[in-house]
């Protein structure tokens, strides 16, 4: 099979495309034929071994997979050959990844696709919806009413807290570039203020005059004393980006708000809890409420032009694979 790998960490230029044995599945697992992947930030992280996990060489990179199944171990009753699934937990952990004709998942975190949905429709937002479902209902325990505040709400995964938080029925208010700021009011976001603007604390505090109960940023600045200031008594501050910030921490705005910082990496969700966001992903994707909106569009020969895409920032949407 074709297959996009590195045989060491590193930059863009370790990527290979070549042909490598298409996997067997073992007992429990099932053989997905690729339709469509997505390049994550965290993809780069693996690749390049900033993030640190186990990677047997040669590692086929992503970590998302949308398609159908081709084969089905012994063990596996719940799906069968010609079934449409998807996957958003592969390519980490000693598990190969996404960039290939054909990739091995343990059933367990296999997921059936609604038959609706296009597979260039879901692969955008699987990695994205899965990490605001958990950041925002196990995380931070997002409640209906609640104000929420996303910054860097045009990406990926800001896109989707925001699409999300609001079908939840709670109040988002946003942070994004201009460009933006159309995007995000579709998704669901009832203020959208420019991230550069001058007056940007005020018009926050305008938003939200009795505070925010949960803070998202997704650029990795993680500027706390912008943040705390502007919280809730008992508010919550999801913390998902920023490998390398040091970010200063005024411990007398989070101590007397009750405030908490919670950490959180998609990487480390439980199989139960990647299946309970899978539910309500497939529920809202069913629903036309989970969107994303599409940049630039590769092929597996191409997998390392699609990383150097990520990595400078030059797309604007997601970036999607195909065979």
């Amino acid at each position: 099979m074709r297959a996009a790998y590195i045989r060491e960490t590193g930059g863009v230029e370790r990527i290979e495309v070549g042909d490598l044995p298409t996997p067997t599945p073992g007992p429990t697992d099932v053989l997905i034929r690729m339709e469509a992947t997505a390049v994550n930030h965290v993809d780069l992280f693996v690749r390049s071994g900033a993030y640190q996990t186990h990677t047997p060489f040669p590692f086929v990179i992503g970590r998302d997979i949308v398609g159908t199944v081709a084969a089905v171990g012994s063990g596996v009753a719940q799906f069968e050959p010609g079934d449409r699934v998807w996957c958003n937990s592969l390519g980490h952990a000693g598990r190969q990844g996404t960039f290939a004709e054909y990739a091995v998942a343990p059933v367990e975190r296999v997921y059936s696709l609604p038959e609706q949905v296009a597979a260039e429709d879901a692969a955008p937002v699987l990695h994205a919806g899965g990490t605001a479902f958990l950041g925002l209902f196990r995380k931070a325990n997002l409640t209906v009413g609640e104000t929420v505040f996303v910054a860097g709400a045009g990406g990926a995964v800001g896109s989707a807290v925001v699409q999300l938080a609001s079908t939840a029925g709670t109040h988002v208010v946003a942070t994004a570039s201009r460009q933006d700021a159309t995007w995000c009011i579709e998704c669901g976001a009832e203020t959208v203020v420019p991230y550069d603007a001058e007056d940007l604390d005020e018009r926050l505090k305008a938003a939200a005059p009795n505070g925010f109960d949960v803070w998202w940023d997704n650029s990795g600045r993680n500027d706390f004393s912008r943040a705390l200031p502007l919280m809730r008594q008992g508010g919550r501050v999801v913390v998902v980006a920023g490998l390398g910030a040091t970010p200063a921490l005024p411990v007398g705005q989070l101590y007397v708000r009750d405030v908490s910082l919670r950490g959180f990496a998609i990487s480390n969700a439980s199989v139960s809890d990647l299946a309970d966001a899978a539910e309500a992903m497939n529920d809202a994707l069913s629903r036309g409420l989970l969107r994303g909106r599409v940049g630039a569009t590769y092929t597996l020969m191409d997998a390392a032009k699609a990383h150097a895409a990520m990595e400078s920032g030059s797309v604007n949407g997601r970036i999607v694979v195909r065979p």
